[in-house]
């Protein structure tokens, strides 16, 4: 066992980092206990020890330490959350304390928050299809379990409420099982936070979930602990206790401006943007963590939202995140402005595993063929209507119309739903091949013979019916 030694050889404090000189035998995150010398005690992290020098992270505040009084004493672990079956239904700050007013957790097992990457040879391909009751991620950019999909989104346009839609309603298939939610906010405000932990008892989908808010006001630092107790707790969960975990992580811009703000205060040099060079390194370390693990039962997926600074999906935080986790679903300012909720673009989202997930058994085995054509259909709705801009509507064709309107109509059916809209993958398809009726049948190129006959003849002989009504109306009134 390690002994604890106490050093009151503080050289300096810089922002949430405090430097200990003539250390010996300390390790990389270590655990540190910060003795102020008024006697409040504050925990803290090693971030880099060298040549007996330790950078420490505080957990907290730094106001009130000083370079003379100050005492800091090893505690020779990594920092550790103590997990239980008894969290579900609860809530808990950035720092795994409780928030709901509870009593503390007694754990069954206490786990290192930085885990471990899963062993690729033991990872098995994600295959089983998760429903969200959201028609634009389970018809076209499916979720399926073991996948990390995260959701790129823009300031003050409704990725909250989409969050909490998504771990109200998401649920496997198919199978009676296990399924829980472990959702993390990070550096949301106090009006977030109480809408959050309104929505969630109000549904009663706070029973099989469990929340971790790290608050606007709370030290920065914490906001690099949050994600990181999430995905401890949803491995404990899963791989301890068989079930299937949806993760949610809101924001993680906050979590990159906070990991800036780290590295600003180390010196380090800085790479695009101002943020660390490492910030790739260090985002996988959480994306990575969701995952499908051989002679497992339960599994972790991770849905981790973002909002993009000035919508730019080429900036720093959005681009390294869309080359190691396995798509995105796009967030568009311009359908918000539109009043269509929830305003998912799905021309620039995709899911990478959407394939594994669907078809006969999964979904419906016209599943593929459906996305495709609506995809085709509304890209080609939406590319006419710039046309139509600047050569007038009357100058398309006839076919040209139908896409346009066909573009219209998919917006208002597929992509609008209310916030408490729980829409099956059955009812998502069969929305497409009603909308698919309002095309000539030469244009349906993207589904398959058979499945025009067992799907669609029956919403275009309705479609035909609906048409032929007004007339007969017409000709009795005359």
């Amino acid at each position: 066992m390690k002994l604890i030694k106490e050093f009151r050889t503080v050289s300096a404090v810089a922002g949430p980092l405090v430097f200990v000189e003539n250390v010996g035998n300390v390790g990389y995150n270590e655990l540190v206990e910060v003795t102020l010398p008024d006697g409040e005690r504050r925990k803290g992290q090693v971030l880099e020890t060298s040549r007996g020098r330790a950078v420490v992270q505080i957990f907290g505040p730094t106001t009130g330490l000083d370079t003379d009084r100050t005492s800091v004493r090893f505690l020779g672990e990594t920092m550790k959350l103590g997990v239980s079956t008894d969290m579900l239904g609860r809530v808990f700050d950035g720092l795994g304390e409780p928030r709901d007013g509870g009593p503390k957790i007694v754990p069954e097992k206490r786990s290192d928050i930085s885990g471990s990457a899963i062993n690729p040879y033991a990872r098995e391909p994600p295959r089983e299809f998760i429903q969200t009751g959201i028609s634009t991620i389970d018809g076209m950019n499916t979720l399926v379990r073991g996948q990390k999909l995260p959701i790129f989104s823009g300031s003050g346009l409704p990725h909250n409420e989409i969050a909490v839609q998504i771990a109200r309603q998401a649920k496997v298939l198919g199978k009676e099982e296990s399924f829980a939610v472990v959702f993390a906010a990070i550096g949301i405000t106090h009006e977030e936070s109480g809408f959050f932990m309104r929505d969630f008892e109000k549904t009663g989908a706070l029973e099989r979930a469990v929340l971790f808010l790290n608050l606007a006001d709370d030290p920065s630092v914490e906001r690099i602990i949050t994600p990181r107790l999430a995905l401890t707790t949803a491995e404990f969960l899963a791989y301890e206790k068989d079930m299937q975990v949806l993760v949610i992580i809101t924001d993680m811009t906050n979590y990159c401006e906070a990991l800036r703000e780290i590295a600003s205060a180390r010196e380090e040099v800085p790479g695009r943007r101002g943020y660390p060079g490492y910030m790739y390194t260090d985002l996988s370390t959480i994306y990575e963590r969701a995952g499908v693990i051989k002679g497992k039962k339960g599994t972790v997926t991770q849905f981790s939202i973002l909002s993009m600074p000035g919508d730019d999906i080429t900036h720093p935080i959005p681009d390294l995140t869309g080359y190691i986790t396995e798509g995105q679903i796009v967030v568009s300012r311009d359908l918000h402005r539109k009043g269509i909720y929830p305003p998912i673009d799905v021309l620039p989202s995709l899911s990478r595993l959407m394939n594994a997930g669907i078809g006969k058994g999964r979904t419906r085995e016209d599943h593929r063929g459906a996305a495709d054509q609506m995809y085709a259909a509304y890209a080609e709705g939406r590319d006419l209507r710039s046309l139509s801009a600047v050569v007038g509507e009357e100058a398309l064709t006839d076919v040209d119309k139908q896409y346009l309107k066909f573009a219209d109509e998919f917006e208002k059916r597929v992509v609008t739903q209310s916030r408490h809209e729980n829409r099956d993958i059955e009812g998502t398809l069969d929305l497409g091949w009603e909308l698919f009726a309002m095309l000539p049948e030469s244009e349906l190129k993207r589904v398959k013979r058979e499945y025009i006959e067992k799907y669609g003849k029956r919403f275009r002989t309705a479609a035909v019916k609906g048409a032929e009504k007004p007339e007969a109306a017409g000709a009795a009134g005359e």
